[in-house]
């Protein structure tokens, strides 16, 4: 409404074009649509100053908050805030898993079965196999728009872009970036799409954060405004200070930013072509299961007494019930928690 009805900055029908290739391309809807706006009123300076403009003022209270983490959490204070904010954080997930699920899936069977596989698999190994949500997107393709010989031929060059972050061997501020880009890759559906991948990379793979640590990325994301996966940010702090947090968002964001760019200028050719559009609906189906079995994951991790799960609980149950705002029931959760661990 701001800027298609009282600034006039852009048509009814760029926004829809924008909304439309957001919901095809990986990253954060928000995200994606900021920026292909920005494109379409001053091409890529305008996309690039876009995209400066939604990630920084999130990316700047994330560090402040890693600072303060960092500085503060071994106090029994911070923690017995972090203790009522991680079980409130799986509560917003589930639901957020919920409403992504009816959106998404809606009585597809074969949407189903792929979400079904993700859930399972994700809650079982703790970690985002990447190579499913390619299969599950091309199971998608072959059963829902099988392609011709020429749209194969078409249609491959892209596939690779899914495999271009997957170096080996890179370190230091390169690899955390390198991580992160292929992380953004992933990013669909939801930017709670991430957290399966992200634990089974940063926990499980690199040893950047503990267990622990990880829920209260997560959690911090919930806290700021702006996209969940800023998540990054706290993330690359922990690993290597102000310049990790910065590597981490810019890997994060830089796939959405490339997409959209590389993309915009021809959307009206392909945005409505059957085999990308059955592709994307698989890889969307997958990510939403992943999001399900991350809850499963992370509710292992952050409900382990009957006050966590109470406070799990209520929190679901008010968003269900009332749909109070998110950070005023995570601001809840931290005043239990307190009360709860200093009482």
């Amino acid at each position: 409404q701001d800027l298609v009805d009282d600034r006039h900055w852009i048509s009814k029908q760029d926004y829809d074009e924008g909304l439309a290739l957001a919901q095809l391309a990986p990253g954060p809807l928000a995200a994606q649509l900021a920026i292909y706006l920005g494109y379409v009123r001053n091409g890529i300076l305008g996309a690039t100053a876009v995209a400066v403009a939604f990630v920084l003022p999130s990316f700047l209270m994330v560090l402040a908050l890693s600072a303060a983490y960092v500085r503060y959490g071994g106090l029994s204070w911070m923690q017995a805030i972090f203790y009522g904010i991680g079980a409130s954080v799986i509560a917003i997930i589930a639901r957020s898993a919920y409403k992504l699920t009816k959106l998404t899936l809606g009585k597809d069977k074969l949407l189903w079965g792929i979400f079904a596989v993700l859930a399972v698999t994700t809650a079982w190994t703790s970690r985002e196999i990447v190579w499913l949500f390619l299969v599950a997107g091309v199971v998608s393709l072959l059963i829902k728009a099988m392609p011709t010989k020429a749209q194969v031929e078409t249609v491959r060059p892209s596939i690779g872009l899914f495999m271009l972050p997957t170096l080996s061997g890179a370190t230091g501020l390169f690899g955390i970036f390198l991580y992160f880009a292929k992380a953004g890759l992933f990013v669909f559906g939801s930017g709670l799409a991430v957290v399966p991948f992200l634990y089974g990379g940063v926990v499980q793979e690199h040893h950047w954060l503990t267990e622990r640590q990880f829920v209260d990325a997560v959690a911090v994301a919930m806290i700021t405004p702006g996209p969940v996966v800023i998540t990054v940010a706290f993330i690359g702090y922990l690993v290597a200070g102000i310049s990790g947090a910065t590597a981490a968002a810019v890997g994060i964001f830089f796939p959405v930013y490339l997409v959209v760019v590389l993309l915009a200028p021809s959307y009206k050719r392909w945005a409505k072509n059957p085999q990308l559009n059955a592709f994307v609906r698989g890889v969307t189906a997958a990510a939403t299961g992943a999001i399900a079995g991350a809850v499963i994951v992370l509710a292992r991790r952050s409900i382990y007494d009957v006050a966590t799960l109470m406070i799990a609980v209520v929190t679901f149950g008010v968003l269900i019930r009332w749909k109070v705002p998110e950070p005023i029931l995570i601001a809840c959760a931290a005043a239990a928690g307190l009360l709860l661990r200093h009482a």
